[in-house]
Order: C-alpha cells, then structure tokens, then sequence
C-alpha cells in the first residue's frame, strides 16, 4: 500500500489545475519530477507540442459535416466530398493515425516527465506509464448516464465487455451526410448533419466546462509510479530497465506519448520494450484490459497480458479479465501502433467504468487506495519477473564488454 506521502504528493497534485498542454500541466510535472528526485531517482523533463485537447479537431469535422449536409441540398457532388473529407480525417483523429486534422491546429507545450530505475546495464526494458495531465468535464460525462443504460437493459448490460466505442458515433454524423449527399436520400443527409452539429455541440460544451481534479484520471497512476520508485529504491532489481514515465496531454488523444515515442524509437528497441500504461487505478476493480480502441478494436500484446496475469497470480490480486476499451484510450495505443509490446493495468466500478470519470467528483477523497496498492503489488511482480529472465542476457552484455 502506498504511504502517506504518497498520498500526500497526490493530493497536491489533485489541487493544481491541469488541463493538457497549459501552463498548470507544466508546474504538476515539475512538482512531480521533484518527488521522483526525493526518492532517489534523476527525473527530466521533456518538452512535446501538442493541441492540448479532442474537441478541437473532432470538433471542426463535425462541424464540417454539418456544414456540407447543408450544402448537399443544393450541390450534391460538394456536399457529398465535403462530408467525405470531415469523416475521414475524424476517423484519423480518433484512431490515433496520422493525426492530419492536428497538423494544422495551433500547438503549445506539454510537458513528460520521465526518470530511469532498475538495471541501467540490462538488455530488457519495462516502460510504466501514467499521465498527470487532467480532462475538461462536460454533460458527454455526465455519471447518470451509464446506470441508467444498466437499469434499463440490465440483461444485455450485463453481457457487454467492450465499452460503447464512441469513435464510431463521433464519425457516424459526417458519414450519414456523406451518403445522404451522393445518394440524394434527403432523410439520410438531414440524420448526417443534424447528428454531426449535435456532435460538435457536445465537444463544444466540453470545451468550456471546467477541468476536473483527476485523480483517479490519472494520478492513481501517478501514485503507482511514485511507490514503485520507493521500493526499487529499497530492494533494487537487476536484469531489466524500468523507466517511469508520465506524460502530458493524455487526454488530448495521447499527444504526450506520441511525442516520447518519435523522441526516444532509436533507444527503445520494440523487441526488448515491454510498455504497460497504467490508468484509473483508483477504482474498486483491478483490471487487466485486452485491448482498446475508438474506432478499430486492437487487442494488447498476449504475452504481455499473460506476464500481468502472472505477476498479479504471484501477488494474489484478484484481476478481472476480458473487458476492451471503446469508450476512450490510453497512452498503450500509440505503442501499440509504434510496433510495441504494450498492454494495459486499469480498475473500474462493477458497472465496467472508471469511477468518477471526467467529473468534478474525481477528487483524492474519493480514491480507492486498497485498489492502488494491488496494482503496486502487481508491477513490482511484473518487473521482478522480467527482470530474473533477463538477467543472463544481461550478464552476457556485460561479460561482452
């Protein structure tokens, strides 16, 4: 179970404001580098460009396909490639690609904090990842909305294991306009372009609701990181690298990781990186996710699934298998992407959700810390694991030079 300063380091840290990319983000990682350091750690800072939220290109293709269902009603051909376009490069945003509709948008800085422990000789690498920055709130959030849709539909609530993938919904409205446009079905291109300027609404008003305290999203992670560090500090490990990593701008479609990764491919090599992203831990419910996405469905690595579930069977921590994520995504994406091993540690309540997700009530209070402690328990098992594997090969490295 992690400390009391711990406990106390993440209370600070809920109490700064923390929105992506702004200048509050930038403090929370140099107070969080200077907890690493008082633990016996050489954090640094590393400084990405990022547009510090979703709504804004997600929310200019919706509106896009709004516009071009209107224009559709006069110019078919217009309207049909206009609503095209928006659809395409949403799908792109959501699905973490190419990211095009980004590259046109105003940057600014967003902060990562990283800090090496371990055995800085070994040949095996195990990435731990959380974020620090915390999300904008908004009635898209609203905590009613997933108990009501279990009271409803209990039976098949109950069967569902992949969360509603919302990338899908977000692109629906200009594809709808799209083929309403090109088909000349008016029904059709009216359900696009109403339903892209409801989208577009939604993001809207997420943009200029508040930013919540996160710390369940995503400080309990951060507090894993923190007592991870403690105890390699205490009982050092040999045979694997570990890097412990907090990035900024998660919450703008993982534009912290994205940049740690193009910043640091040529020293982590995918065939010895193991990349675990560690989210939301302070729920009631250990989970070891199978895979995430908004729009396409990818599974995490097996094997680095089935080392978590053995790590977590060594700790005796219960976890709960077989849930996937749709409704968001983690900073596993990008790796995954990027050709890594990734996988990702999280927790939610027993309705499958994060508690307190994006709202004003993820405050410190409200964390499970029994839940936290597990996933600690966890990740010293994980890195200990790979560390006894790799320490041969680490002997060989050393015996070479």
């Amino acid at each position: 179970m992690p400390g009391s300063q711990t406990r106390r380091d993440v209370e600070r840290l809920a109490g700064m404001q923390r929105g992506s990319a702004t200048h509050g983000e930038s403090l929370a990682a140099r107070e969080l580098a200077g907890m690493l350091a008082a633990r016996g750690l050489q954090p640094t800072l590393e400084s990405e460009l990022a547009v510090g939220g979703f709504w804004q290109s997600t929310g200019l293709a919706a509106a896009a396909g709004a516009l071009a269902g209107a224009v559709g009603g006069r110019a078919r051909g217009a309207g049909a490639a206009a609503a095209a376009i928006a659809a395409g490069l949403m799908a792109d945003d959501v699905d973490n690609g190419a990211h095009l509709l980004r590259r046109m948008l105003v940057k600014r800085e967003t902060t990562n904090v990283i800090a090496w422990a371990g055995d800085a000789e070994a040949a095996e690498t195990v990435v731990l990842v959380a974020h620090h920055d915390a999300a904008h709130t908004g009635l898209l959030f609203h905590p009613g909305l997933i108990p009501l849709l279990s009271r409803l539909a209990p039976g098949w609530y109950s069967r569902q294991n992949t969360s509603t993938q919302t990338g899908r919904l977000l692109v629906l409205g200009p594809a709808l306009a799209a083929l309403g446009c090109a088909s000349g079905l008016r029904r059709l291109r009216l359900a696009g372009m109403l339903w892209s300027a409801a989208t577009a609404a939604l993001l809207a008003d997420v943009a200029r609701s508040p930013v919540v305290p996160g710390a369940n999203d995503n400080l309990s992670a951060v507090a894993v990181l923190l007592d991870v560090a403690e105890r390699l500090a205490k009982d050092r490990v040999s045979g694997v690298r570990v890097l412990l990593l907090s990035t900024g701008s998660e919450e703008s479609f993982m534009e912290g990781m994205r940049g740690f990764i193009a910043r640091h491919r040529e020293e982590l090599d995918p065939a010895s990186t193991r990349i675990v992203a560690l989210e939301c831990l302070g729920s009631p419910r250990l989970v070891i996710m199978e895979g995430e996405g908004m729009l396409l469905m990818r599974d995490h690595d097996e094997a680095l699934r089935e080392e978590l579930q053995q790590a977590a069977d060594e700790a005796g921590v219960g976890v709960w298998r077989g849930l996937r994520l749709g409704a968001g995504g983690t900073d596993a994406l990008p790796a995954m992407r990027s050709g890594y091993r990734a996988a990702c540690l999280a927790a939610c309540t027993d309705l499958k959700v994060p508690a307190n997700y994006h709202w004003p009530s993820d405050t410190a209070a409200n964390l499970d810390w029994s839940t936290i402690g597990q996933a600690c328990d966890v990740v010293e098992h994980l890195v200990r694991r790979v560390g006894v594997a790799g320490e041969p090969a680490t002997r060989g490295t050393a015996a070479k030079r």
